[in-house]
């Protein structure tokens, strides 16, 4: 699907000149105007290019705070006052920085759960799909390095409980707590390293995001049926179709976007976080944002030892597990169909999946002694993170062998059109 000729003819001598020695114009044309994309594709598919567009964002506005940003345990707080208060638009400028993280991974979010509903991970399309689970895991790391820099309460205990899960790992588990910290706590020169790599990975990420779009205009696009392209008539060029559709869906994302930045810019961050930090001051509740909080619960859902592994080493192990498992999907489900739209079993054990991982959220932020429909956050937190692992591990491979699916459309143009395609 992604080899097709290309239209491409140079419009001046300039551009002939150009196109003989640089091809960048016909390149672009053939890859990304061009480009033939399923013509049932809706709008869950559009959430990839408002992901490009929030990692430019990021990348732009970070470049500018690290202007004025300064990495030392004594001005890091107060260097953030001084971009907020004193810096000319520094008040918008952080606030679309802090809120775009939270709309980034609200967006990348979505995205990882349709490719999950609609099998986007399946062969040919697993090197994709890898790629875009790597993509997530530097997006963590690079929050949770951005989540330090303001130095407040929240940035230093939560910094310190997260670096201190390094210390469970046996052997190699303290000299690398201790090479990521740069001394024996969180000080100056964890600060220091945090920024610099922070600084470092969004340009990573923007590499591996080439490679993943690249991954993706070998196979090309999945779309909602999971059904190959057979012929041209089941795609249309990217450019205007697909062009217009994303810039829409852009633009209608921004809004909320923009009602944060502009209305209620401290509302998803913590109040601890406004208070500079103090090593000797423990705030009541050490929780990180919100979009590591399913994972924060799992890590601390494992309070009991298992065979000869603590509790400690086995909360790091499960709290790995849940990210590291995404990796091995393609191999994990054994369904022959792509789309969750024809799998009728797999529809109500997704959507449990789906609700699961929200609970798992909602524990992560709860206080430990809590209690939630009767029971101890911690024990519910145990029931969610088991079925976090059992759909990994039992429900994808048990229900791709056992699972009924509804019949397919021969093609996308059955299914656009409702008729079946006409022979070419």
């Amino acid at each position: 699907m992604a080899s097709h000729d290309s239209s491409y003819v140079p419009g001046s001598a300039v551009e002939k000149w150009l196109d003989e020695r640089l091809p960048v114009i016909r390149w672009s044309k053939t890859h990304l105007l061009d480009f033939p994309t399923p013509k049932n594709l809706n709008y869950w598919w559009t959430f990839g290019g408002i992901l490009a567009v929030m990692l430019v964002v990021q990348i732009i506005t970070g470049i500018i705070l690290a202007m004025h940003y300064t990495p030392n345990v004594a001005m890091a707080f107060d260097s953030v006052e001084h971009i907020r208060r004193d810096v000319n638009g520094g008040r918008i400028i952080q606030a679309v920085h802090a809120v775009g993280a939270s709309m980034f991974f609200f967006a990348v979010y979505v995205h990882i759960f349709r490719g999950l509903f609609f099998g986007s991970y399946k062969a040919p399309r697993e090197i994709l799909w890898i790629l875009g689970v790597l993509i997530f895991v530097l997006m963590m790391a690079t929050a949770f390095m951005g989540y330090v820099l303001p130095w407040g309460q929240m940035s230093f205990w939560a910094a310190t409980v997260i670096t201190n899960i390094f210390a469970a790992i046996p052997v190699v588990g303290t000299p690398v707590l201790e090479l990521l910290r740069g001394g024996f706590a969180v000080d100056n020169a964890t600060l220091n390293r945090f920024f610099s790599l922070h600084y470092l990975l969004p340009f990573v990420i923007a590499a591996v995001v080439v490679l993943h779009i690249w991954a993706l205009h070998v196979p090309g696009n999945n779309n909602p049926t999971g059904v190959d392209v057979k012929s041209s008539r089941d795609t249309l060029p990217f450019h205007p179709y697909f062009t217009m559709k994303d810039l829409f869906a852009i633009l209608v994302f921004m809004i909320p976007f923009a009602w944060f930045v502009f209305f209620a810019p401290d509302l998803l961050g913590h109040p601890d976080n406004y208070v500079m930090a103090n090593s000797q001051v423990t705030p009541a509740h050490i929780v990180p944002e919100w979009y590591f909080l399913p994972f924060y619960a799992i890590l601390r859902a494992i309070d009991f030892n298992i065979l000869f592994i603590d509790s400690k080493l086995g909360g790091v192990i499960f709290f790995a597990g849940s990210i590291l498992v995404l990796f091995f999907v393609p191999w994990l489900d054994t369904s022959k169909v792509r789309s969750g739209t024809f799998r009728p079993m797999f529809k109500w054990f997704y959507a449990l999946f789906v609700v699961n991982f929200v609970l798992l959220a909602y524990l992560g932020a709860s206080p430990a002694d809590a209690n939630v429909l009767g029971l101890s956050v911690a024990d519910f937190s145990k029931v969610c993170t088991a079925y976090y692992f059992l759909y990994f591990f039992v429900v994808l491979p048990v229900l791709g062998r056992i699972e009924t699916p509804k019949p397919l459309p021969a093609s996308i143009s059955e299914s656009v059109l409702g008729q079946p395609a006409a022979a070419e």
